[in-house]
């Protein structure tokens, strides 16, 4: 009996190790995008950066699914076209757009922190998902956790109010993409689902690149190491990763990932950039753990 019964152990630890994989991936990854956008706006516009990130992986994308041929339903294809403008297009285009305007980074990332919240609040009564007392206790420790990461920045820059509605657009722009798909429940494979949207987002970067004379062939080799980075790392990694934590763990627990993504970004920016963490930071990146815990513990 002991014989037979490790077997089925050790498969069971490894189906509950996926997640965890998962999620820790989903976090580095996504990081890596808001590493990227600060290499790459260094050479050009935020547009610009974002169509050429986008016409690389809406390149490569055609070829898989070229050589994939996938059958998509056309319901599906609805709802990747639908995922693509709110989840990247609208979500990216404003988040970029209001950094490249000004709005301090930290504040971006204190707006972005509200996502969970907003998503636990529709949760049960859209998707279905419950949320525990617990879940809950933990959804407003990581507000305060993020809250601290970035309380340096809260009083800098002179920026004009109307613009913090530019990130705060883009959070809605993922909030309502995320529902869409817990909503319908697509059967497109998560690799075709990833080159689908990369290409719906290609043909809106470029477009409105164009359509704004912000579309350029920059010379410099560091802004297309950026764009390759984006592509890889943000794109592949942190977008991808993202579709699998959502149908792994669903809209709740995905989201909650997003407390950690402020802290590892600044710990990235300070092994890359020399941005020094402070202690502010260092306990924020603490809560902002315990409130992941929280959240994602099943019992």
């Amino acid at each position: 009996m002991t014989t037979q019964a490790q077997p089925s152990v050790r498969r069971t630890q490894g189906r509950r190790a996926i997640p965890l994989l998962a999620g820790a991936g989903f976090v580095v990854f996504w990081s890596c995008g808001f590493i990227g956008a600060r290499w790459g706006t260094e050479y050009t516009s935020a547009f610009d950066l974002l169509a050429w990130r986008y016409l690389v992986a809406g390149g490569l994308a055609a070829v898989v699914l070229t050589i994939r041929r996938p059958r998509v339903k056309r319901r599906d294809l609805v709802t990747q076209v639908v995922m693509a403008l709110f989840t990247q297009c609208l979500y990216l285009g404003l988040i970029f757009l209001g950094i490249d305007h000004g709005v301090p980074a930290g504040i971006t990332a204190l707006i972005g922190s509200l996502q969970p919240i907003l998503i636990a609040t529709v949760a049960g009564s859209l998707l279905g998902e419950r949320v525990t007392n617990r879940q809950w206790i933990g959804l407003v420790l990581g507000v305060a956790g993020v809250g601290l990461v970035v309380a340096g920045d809260l009083g800098a820059g002179q920026t004009e109010a109307w613009l913090f509605l530019l990130p705060l657009g883009g959070l809605l722009g993922l909030v309502v993409g995320t529902i869409v798909e817990r909503r319908r429940k697509p059967t497109t494979g998560l690799l075709d689902a990833l080159c689908l949207q990369s290409l719906v987002s290609g043909v809106f970067f470029v477009a409105a690149a164009a359509s704004t004379s912000q579309l350029t062939v920059p010379s410099q080799v560091g802004f297309y190491g950026a764009v390759l980075w984006l592509v890889v790392l943000a794109t592949g990694g942190g977008w991808g990763l993202y579709l699998v934590n959502l149908r792994l763990s669903g809209a709740t627990r995905i989201s909650s990932l997003l407390y950690l993504v402020p802290p590892t970004t600044m710990v990235f920016a300070f092994l890359l950039f020399d941005e020094v963490i402070g202690l502010l930071a260092a306990g924020g990146m603490l809560v902002c753990a315990v409130a992941v815990l929280l959240i994602r513990w099943r019992g």
